[in-house]
């Protein structure tokens, strides 16, 4: 919103109000029924009275409506997972933590190991790319061409769903020509999620030939910089104490 609203010409045009899907925020009665624009990210049927679907279906006829980027890309992160219960995990370093081993075996197998006798990373991108096309067929402003082009050169993700700046700016570029508008200059937008840089695997980073990422490289971690190993240490103690909210344990500690 803050890189839309940074058109002059948006700004003026547009009041913007802001709900969010990913909590399910509800979309008051009414609201949408007087809508002028609308920007979604879609959402299939699923998501009940959210889905994208049903909103449209809210909109009066005058209304404009566009699908934005939303993308997620685990290539840098290939054992994540979305199981519940726990933040940022990873389907490794889980199954570890569950076969009953001491925290120093743990950790070594997950670092030393090699994680190729057992993942297939180079599947598991060609999978993340897949998906992401799939996504990104449902909006006008194509993005994927970038993530294939750069993503080895430089972090274009802080998190699987937490593009960075490069990414943002293109998408928000995007929109705001689609809408007839001439978007202004990204260069100085900050990064919308500087709090956290989820740390990359140094196998995974040898393996992709990721030219920002190895053993020794420090990442942004709620307000302290930690190296994937000092990370994934905080990982096995928060799971091995029964902690659930790795976020507030990573704040604290």
């Amino acid at each position: 919103m803050e890189r839309l609203l940074a058109c002059p010409q948006f700004a003026a045009r547009y009041q913007c109000e802001l709900y969010l899907n990913y909590v399910r925020e509800p979309i008051p009665d009414g609201t949408l029924e007087q809508c002028g624009l609308f920007l979604y990210q879609y959402l299939g049927p699923e998501w009940g009275d959210l889905s994208s679907a049903r909103l449209l279906e809210r909109l009066p006829d005058s209304a404009r409506s566009l699908c934005i980027p939303n993308m997620f890309f685990t290539g840098y992160w290939p054992l994540w997972s979305g199981e519940p219960g726990f933040n940022y995990r990873d389907i490794h370093l889980d199954a570890l933590v569950d076969a009953s081993l001491s925290m120093e075996e743990i950790l070594i197998l997950f670092l030393r190991s090699p994680l190729t006798a057992r993942f297939d990373l180079d599947r598991l991108l060609r999978d993340t790319f897949a998906r992401e096309r799939e996504r990104e067929s449902r909006t006008p402003v194509k993005y994927v061409h970038i993530i294939e082009r750069d993503f080895r050169s430089e972090r274009l993700f802080n998190t699987v769903n937490h593009p960075g700046p490069k990414l943002l700016n293109h998408a928000a570029a995007g929109v705001l020509k689609e809408l007839g508008f001439e978007p202004p200059d990204y260069s100085e937008m900050p990064d919308a999620f500087p709090e956290f840089e989820q740390p990359i695997h140094p196998q995974v980073a040898e393996f992709h030939e990721l030219a920002f990422a190895d053993a020794s490289t420090e990442y942004m971690v709620y307000g302290r910089r930690r190296t994937f190993a000092r990370y994934a240490a905080r990982y096995v103690e928060a799971r091995l104490a029964g902690i659930t909210d790795f976020i507030a344990y990573l704040v604290s500690c």
